[in-house]
């Protein structure tokens, strides 16, 4: 026998919980695109240090991963995110800039 679910307040509308699944749904996207930035940030570090770019290969990777940082921030931008709500903490690793 199924029993009678009471109807939603204002605070559980539909239209309330889609919103706010779509919100957690950007941050999250967001946090995971600035945590992927940092780490090929590092690498490129990390492959610069070892001489293994070329001048050219450091430009355009330099260039691209500007590029990327401008587009990750506008992003957060246009969603009303804060830098603080993309931050993770990554336990004994600190945590994400």
């Amino acid at each position: 026998m199924r029993k009678e679910r009471a109807p939603p307040d204002d605070a559980s509308a539909p239209g309330l919980d889609a919103q706010h699944a779509a919100d957690g749904l950007a941050r999250l996207v967001l946090t995971v695109m600035k945590a992927l930035h940092e780490l090929l940030e590092r690498q490129a570090i990390r492959r610069m240090e070892e001489g293994e770019l070329t001048d050219l290969q450091l430009e355009k990777l330099g260039t691209a991963l500007m590029r990327q940082g401008e587009e990750i921030d506008r992003l957060r931008k246009e969603f009303g995110l804060t830098d603080e709500d993309l931050n993770l903490d990554l336990g004994p690793l600190g945590r994400l800039r």
